[in-house]
């Protein structure tokens, strides 16, 4: 029997059978990689397949190509747990690519993926108990259909087509090259060229000083500070560890334990003495300032530490770039584009050849694909996580989201051992659905954002919280829980509590 919404999208679409499987996996990133080799290990008879729409694997990896693009947390961390990560602890994004494309190797993952197929809608069907995907395949064009047991998002958080730059007055009167960092040319030349960075996140801080190597000067142009860490590319313990010819695996525990406890202690005391973190993260960053910088005007920011991800520089790169006279940081506010450069509120012209939007980018909830059950559309914005892994009303879909002030990949392992338990007790149940189902004590719980300001707030967050999904005040409802918590709840996690089995 096939149910009127897959007959709808097949009919819509003309589609070609492509096949039934029973896990489909919608991203070939970290989280996509990750939960395919979850499958491989824990249930080696379920078949599965991973859709992609770029053309390799690596998800962010694959798509940053600006200049120094490299991971901003440790690689000890980020890194799988099953795998051993051997090099430096901060890492460029091709040694991260380099990582991903060994475990595919390894667990013979290349098979299973098929690249530039783009989801366009997905269907559930409760008469067959399965999910309908309508794919395009943006190489041939062509339309296809698979179909699943059970669908595995791990497409990512954010659109990588569509980054988010904001409408700035006279921008089409400026005659340099204005150039986002997701959609990097790879014929840019800014050697002995005036490069100016509009934003001071993550990736602000990491092209400055990549383009200060031979760029005749670059500005960074913030509306506001960030907090700043900087840490060694590698850490002095794996210094002190060197010398003992320790077995690899041993080295990478250490040293993941080592990061944890680090990452841990960070995120602890900015939620319980945010003043005593505000002061450490101030005070690591003052030697290595030039001397006269206006520090207050320039480094402390109008938040608590962690409400917004803290800059990681390894080794300290962009204040070697200003101590260099190779790059300087203006704090101020656009009024408009020149010809020649930007206005900011000062009255000051901050001339440049190159402009680089470092502004951020826009939140993708669940790739933006269209979402039917039985025929009725989802709105995400009406629904409810479970434990920061399924959305109440949907069957047999989990989604990987990782973490804001830790790896991400270390709740994705966590978020793994989850479905594989979920996966198990379907089985011993006989059951061929799982779905989240708010409890009847639950029918009046107020519903909360799914990211609470007070708790986490960068501009990509506020501006998507209309399209997000909800959380609720109590378990099992909430999500965003440090690692430190999660590493102990996640896998004592009931789940019973909140899963309906059919």
């Amino acid at each position: 029997m096939t149910s009127a919404a897959t007959t709808d999208r097949s009919q819509e679409t003309g589609s070609r059978d492509a096949g039934h499987v029973d896990v489909l996996i919608v991203g070939a990133g970290i989280s996509g990689i990750g939960s395919a080799h979850h499958l491989r290990e824990k249930f080696p008879d379920r078949t599965f397949v991973i859709l992609e729409t770029q053309e390799a694997p690596g998800g962010t990896w694959w798509t940053h190509q600006f200049p120094g693009a490299r991971s901003d947390s440790d690689l000890f961390t980020y890194g799988y747990r099953h795998k051993p990560w051997r090099g430096p602890s901060i890492a460029a994004g091709g040694a991260i690519l380099e990582y991903l494309d060994e475990v595919i190797e390894e667990d013979d993952l290349a098979g299973h993926i098929r690249y530039r197929h783009r989801v366009t809608a997905l269907d559930w069907s409760s008469a067959e108990r399965r999910w309908t995907a309508q794919v395009v395949r943006e190489d041939t064009g062509e339309r296809l259909r698979y179909t699943t047991d059970f669908l595995w998002m791990c497409q990512g958080y954010y659109n990588h087509s569509d980054p988010y730059r904001p409408e700035w007055p006279g921008l089409d009167r400026f005659e340099g090259t204005v150039v986002h960092p997701q959609t990097w040319p790879d014929d840019l030349d800014h050697a002995g060229k005036r490069v100016l960075v509009i934003g001071s996140g993550a990736t602000a801080a990491t092209v400055v000083p990549a383009l200060a190597k031979t760029a005749a000067h670059v500005t960074m142009l913030q509306r506001s500070p960030s907090y700043w860490f900087a840490a060694p590319t590698v850490h002095e313990l794996a210094t002190t560890l060197e010398p003992l010819d320790l077995p690899a695996d041993w080295t990478h525990e250490i040293l993941r334990r080592q990061y944890t406890l680090q990452l841990d202690w960070l995120a602890a005391t900015g939620r319980d003495d945010p003043d005593q973190l505000h002061e450490f993260l101030l005070e690591g960053i003052r030697p290595l300032l030039p001397e006269g910088t206006d520090v207050d005007k320039h480094f402390v920011p109008r938040y608590r530490p962690w409400q917004q991800r803290i800059v990681f520089v390894p080794d300290g790169d962009f204040f070697a770039a200003m101590r260099e006279g190779k790059a300087s940081v203006v704090t101020d506010t656009i009024t408009e584009f020149t010809e020649k450069g930007v206005q900011v509120s000062s009255g000051e012209l901050i001339e440049a050849d190159i402009v680089v939007t470092a502004t951020g980018f826009n939140l993708s909830p669940f790739g933006d694909i269209p979402f039917r059950v039985d025929d009725e559309p989802v709105d995400f914005a009406k629904r409810v996580t479970w434990r920061g892994i399924m959305i109440t009303g949907v069957p047999n879909m989990a989604y990987s989201f990782g973490y804001f002030r830790h790896s991400w990949t270390l709740r994705v392992d966590l978020v793994n051992d989850v479905i594989g338990r979920v996966f198990a007790h379907m089985a011993e149940r006989g059951a061929t659905t799982v779905v989240p189902e708010l409890r009847p004590a639950d029918a009046d719980m107020p519903l909360r954002p799914w990211s609470d300001p007070e708790n986490f707030n960068s501009g990509y967050v506020l501006r998507s919280q209309d399209r997000m999904f909800r959380q609720g005040d109590r378990e099992p409802w909430l999500h965003m829980h440090e690692h430190d918590h999660e590493r102990r709840s996640l896998p004592e996690a009931d789940i019973e509590d909140g899963l309906t089995y059919r």
